[in-house]
């Protein structure tokens, strides 16, 4: 298992190791001692999500509220998607960086995202399926996002497929009316960094 970090700090791409022969291929996605050197603190899985997406769909920019936050590991068991990080945190030195991981399931990568972070992705294959290990439940009240195509943040979405196909973006309601990263900035809505970090240190 490789550990690389993203030029978003707190955001991890995991390699897995792939063993394969004649019957298929087995590969361990997530290790509990190799996350816990590499982060610092265990991951406390509260909760386990299912996406199934059709190649054009966009989800994101999505964040929750820190104290608790919601820190993902997000894996792609079927299909492939562009899963990307946002730097969200007012005040963080990286603050609008991102950074995209292709997962799929060929490599078979993941991506961490610690507390604090924003986190998009779109699906290049029809049914793409994602799997995201939570540090938290789903609390609507405290669940926000920032409008994926905000120019400001300049995100470079992919324009076709997995097999070469032209990509329409495909939002949700939700998220084609969400706030771009000034408006959310100014409604107070995104996470403070000071505050994020002496949260995640308070995890170890």
């Amino acid at each position: 298992m490789q550990i690389r970090e993203l030029a978003v700090p707190g955001a991890l791409e995991i390699t897995p190791r792939q063993l394969g022969d004649p019957r298929g291929v087995f590969l361990e996605w997530f290790k509990a001692p190799v996350f816990e050197e590499a982060v610092g603190h265990p991951l406390d899985l509260q909760q386990v999500n299912c996406s199934v997406s059709a190649a054009g769909v966009l989800r994101g920019i999505h964040f929750a509220d820190v104290p608790p936050g919601q820190a993902k590991y997000v894996m792609c068991t079927k299909g492939a998607v562009l899963d990307v990080v946002v730097d969200i945190r007012v005040g963080s030195p990286t603050f609008g960086r991102w950074d995209t991981v292709l997962l799929d399931d060929a490599d078979r990568r993941a991506i961490y995202l610690a507390e604090g972070l924003g986190h998009a992705f779109m699906s290049l294959e029809d049914d793409s399926t994602v799997m995201y290990l939570c540090s938290a439940g789903y609390n609507p009240g405290h669940e926000h996002g920032v409008h994926p195509l905000d120019p400001a943040v300049g995100i470079e979405w992919p324009t076709t497929d997995r097999h070469g196909n032209a990509l329409e973006p495909l939002l949700s309601e939700k998220d084609a009316t969400a706030p771009t990263l000034a408006e959310a900035a100014a409604q107070g809505l995104l996470p403070d960094y000071a505050a994020v970090q002496a949260y995640v240190e308070s995890l170890a």
